[in-house]
C-alpha cells in the first residue's frame, strides 16, 4: 500500500508551493490515475515518488514503513514522458541491460513478453520501432527492474488512437502483477482501467470517482 501523507513541495526560489498537503493513498495491484493540466504539479509529484527529489515537508509510506528519496529510488520505477528520447542502447538487449550488463538472457524474455515485445530481434534498434513499440520497450526498462511501483508520465501522449488503445490495454495487463500510479492531462480511455482517479489543480489533489469522469468523455476511442 501506498501512503502519501501531507505531502509539501515548495522550492525557495518559487513564490508558492508546487505540491500542497498532498494525502493520497493506493492499493497493491491497482491503478491509480492523476489528471492534471500542464504545470499543476503532476511530473513534480512523480520525481518525488521516484526519488529524484524530496519533499519539502510531509511522508512517504509503502506497507507502513516510512521511505526516504534513496528507498524510494529502488522502490518505484519511472517512465518519462516521451520515454523514447531517453533511449542511449545500441539495441533492444544494450537497452534493457544498461546498468545492469549481468541480466540473463531468461529475465531478458521474460521482460519483453510482459509488455509484448517477444517477437522482436534483441538487436533490433530502439528508434527504428513503431512509437508504440518504443513505449512498450521503456516499460520493459523498467519492468526488468522489478520495481514495486511503477510511475508514468503521459503515456500515451503523441501516439495515435490504435496505438494508445494498445498502450491502455497493456496497462490493465500489467495492473494484475504490478502497482501503477499515472499521471496524464488528458485522461480519455485510462479512466476505464482506473481503480482510483484524483485531479491536481494548482497543487492541490482531490479524489474523484473515475466512473463519474468516465460518463463524461464524449467521444471515446473505436475499439480495435
Amino acid at each position: 500500500m501506498l501512503y502519501l501523507r501531507n505531502l509539501n513541495y515548495h522550492p525557495t526560489a518559487c513564490p508558492t508551493a508546487i505540491l500542497k498537503s498532498i494525502n493520497l493513498e493506493l492499493a497493491p495491484q491497482q491503478l491509480g490515475l492523476i489528471i492534471g493540466a500542464s504545470g499543476s504539479g503532476k511530473s513534480t509529484l512523480l520525481e518525488i515518488l521516484s526519488g529524484l527529489a524530496e519533499p519539502t515537508s510531509g511522508a512517504l509510506f509503502w506497507r507502513e514503513q516510512e521511505l526516504i528519496a534513496e528507498q524510494l529510488q529502488q522502490l518505484a520505477g519511472l517512465v518519462f514522458q516521451f520515454p523514447e528520447r531517453h533511449f542511449c542502447g545500441g539495441s533492444i538487449l544494450e537497452e534493457l541491460r544498461l546498468g545492469h550488463p549481468e541480466l540473463g538472457s531468461e529475465r531478458v524474455k521474460q521482460a519483453l513478453t510482459e509488455v509484448g515485445l517477444e517477437h522482436l530481434s534483441l538487436f533490433a534498434a530502439p528508434h527504428a520501432l513503431s512509437g508504440g513499440q518504443q513505449r512498450r520497450l521503456a516499460l520493459a526498462v523498467q519492468l526488468i527492474r522489478q520495481p514495486n511501483l511503477l510511475l508514468l508520465d503521459e503515456p500515451t501522449a503523441g501516439l495515435d488512437w490504435s496505438m494508445r488503445r494498445q498502450l491502455v490495454n497493456l496497462l490493465a495487463k500489467l495492473k494484475q502483477d504490478w502497482t501503477l500510479l499515472v499521471v496524464t492531462h488528458d485522461a480519455g480511455d485510462l479512466l476505464a482501467i482506473a481503480d482510483r482517479c484524483w485531479t491536481l489543480n494548482h497543487g492541490e489533489l482531490e479524489s474523484v470517482d473515475p466512473k463519474t469522469l468516465e460518463s463524461k468523455v464524449k467521444e471515446p476511442l473505436p475499439s480495435v
